[in-house]
């Protein structure tokens, strides 16, 4: 199972598949290995409705997800895909689901005997030795994780309790008759559209643009426009070396060294002995005493000129030299200063004429005084205009484009005006949207299913790429009224799970806008 997922995990069928197994999966962890409980303050991850969802509940619906994903994918999460798949999210909007099914499955009227708990504690292979429940295994394992039988079957309780709620939910779905035909249709009609379409260059020469249309766009879109904040600075550099020569070291302070750093000296037979490094260890201690030093005393020669910013007199005392830069950006530093991350930051947090540092960088330790400071500003209208009406000018086309396409859309549904269209040809429906002579656009595909000799045109534009279309239908080569009857009960068996999920995620979504959700805003903070 998981291969073939991980052979198909770009289909977008998977993709649906795939979410409603991790969702049930992981849906009720924290009642399999823990439960909320009433608030009584301290950690917590959310609260629902007064009951509490603790902070380890979720730790473990989260490593668990994870992990799910990572046997999915077969390879370990980066926070990266960790962040785009949303697995944080997904596991606290779990458990705060199951804390509100709980509670509407007992308003609901159901409820669970101790026959179905103990049918599927058997049921779990972990409690099985030799495909038969053994009680032995099943305590153990359960003094392994911390939990006596009562507080498991309690939870396993609530499990069942939240499955026979969701059963009984999606008991409500229905596939009407013309869910039915829709589905039919798509796999067997064929249609053929009349289009029209509009892109923004088509348009672009009737655009007209004044000086109170870039005035109206700047005042909304400053940021774009807006010159980042430049900085010039003078600066010195102390180096360690300076003060590394003129340190000395003790045979006790470089095996101290040399015991805190053991994993520098290896050899091919593993950690050598002190007396073989020896030599090494002490000045390699001696460069660490030296960075020290010279930390310590271009803090000193900072603090005493403090009040004044006489970077000079703070360079003179270290016996190194002040160098000046040009005003720079964040982005563009000189060239000297390219790779001084850190230092660059410094120098834009410090005030016009403030003395800063000591900032520690691999080149060495830097003193710094901000000379002149130029905050980011929108330049003069004059100065912009240029790449302004560039703007204006795209924005404005792109509205035209989209008025082009409505004012043909409502001719086309008059059957008025003169506007003059082209066809796609007989096309048959695709998953993934693809129509002739237009393109990718699953919306106008699910539309162009929907359309009737009743009524050939659709409702709204479509825009596909940079192109907006207004369609109408053409030719309709019409089911089959045999073969329909014949296949109904088919097709009604496979709409009916996504029905079912649609009315489950409907009746969760109500639940949830009728609950008072406090959730720590630590937890989904990364």
């Amino acid at each position: 199972m998981l291969g073939i997922m991980r052979k198909y995990k770009q289909s977008i069928l998977i993709k649906i598949v795939f979410c409603i197994i991790v969702l049930s999966f992981v849906g009720t962890i924290f009642l399999v290995w823990g439960r909320g409980d009433k608030e009584t303050g301290g950690d917590f991850a959310a609260k629902v409705n007064g009951t509490k969802i603790s902070f380890d509940d979720y730790q473990k619906s989260y490593y668990r997800l994870k992990n799910l994903y990572e046997q999915i994918y077969g390879k370990s999460m980066t926070p990266e895909m960790e962040k785009q798949l949303g697995i944080r999210k997904m596991a606290l909007d779990t458990l705060i689901d199951n804390a509100l099914i709980v509670k509407e499955a007992k308003r609901m009227g159901l409820d669970v005997n101790r026959d179905e708990i103990a049918n599927e504690i058997a049921k779990i292979p972990s409690f099985q030795k030799d495909g038969v429940f053994n009680f032995d295994q099943y305590t153990q394992l359960l003094r392994a994780n911390r939990m006596t039988p009562a507080q498991f079957e309690e939870a396993q309780e609530q499990d069942i309790l939240v499955k026979k709620a969701r059963e009984k939910v999606k008991e409500r779905a229905t596939v009407s008759d013309q869910d039915l035909q829709q589905a039919f249709r798509k796999q067997n009609d064929k249609v053929d559209f009349a289009f029209v379409s509009f892109s923004p260059a088509d348009v672009r020469s009737e655009v007209k643009v004044t000086d109170q249309d870039l005035t109206s766009y700047l005042q909304g879109h400053q940021e774009e426009f807006k010159t980042p904040e430049k900085v010039s600075i003078a600066y010195a550099i102390v180096t360690p070396a300076q003060f590394s020569s003129k340190v000395t070291v003790s045979d006790e302070e470089a095996e101290t060294y040399y015991r805190k750093n053991i994993d520098r000296y290896q050899g091919k037979g593993g950690i050598l002995p002190f007396a073989e490094v020896k030599d090494r260890a002490k000045a390699d201690a001696a460069k660490q005493k030296g960075a020290r030093e010279a930390y310590e005393k271009a803090a000193d020669a900072v603090n005493k000129n403090l009040k004044t910013s006489d970077i000079k007199a703070a360079a003179a005392s270290l016996g190194v030299t002040v160098n000046e830069t040009p005003l720079f950006t964040a982005n563009t530093p000189p060239a000297a200063l390219a790779d001084e991350g850190e230092v660059i930051k410094k120098a834009l947090f410090l005030k016009q004429g403030e003395l800063g540092g000591p900032v520690e960088t691999a080149k060495g330790i830097y003193l710094l005084k901000v000379i002149d400071k130029k905050p980011a500003a929108v330049p003069p209208l004059a100065e912009i205009k240029g790449r302004l009406t560039q703007k204006v000018t795209d924005e404005k086309a792109r509205e035209l484009a989209k008025k082009r396409a409505d004012e043909a859309l409502a001719q086309l549904a008059k059957s008025t005006g003169s506007v003059k269209t082209q066809e796609t040809g007989l096309f048959a429906y695709a998953a993934n949207g693809t129509i002739p002579r237009i393109g990718t656009a699953p919306e106008l595909m699910e539309a162009a299913f929907s359309l009737t000799t009743a009524a050939p045109t659709p409702k709204t534009t479509f825009k596909v790429g940079d192109r907006w279309y207004a369609v109408k239908l053409k030719q309709r080569i019409e089911l089959n009224a045999a073969d329909f009857q014949k296949n109904k009960e088919q097709i009604r068996q496979t709409l009916l799970p996504k029905k079912q999920q649609e009315v489950l995620e409907k009746w969760l979504k109500d639940l949830k806008a009728k609950a008072k959700i406090q959730i720590n805003p630590t937890i989904l903070a990364d």
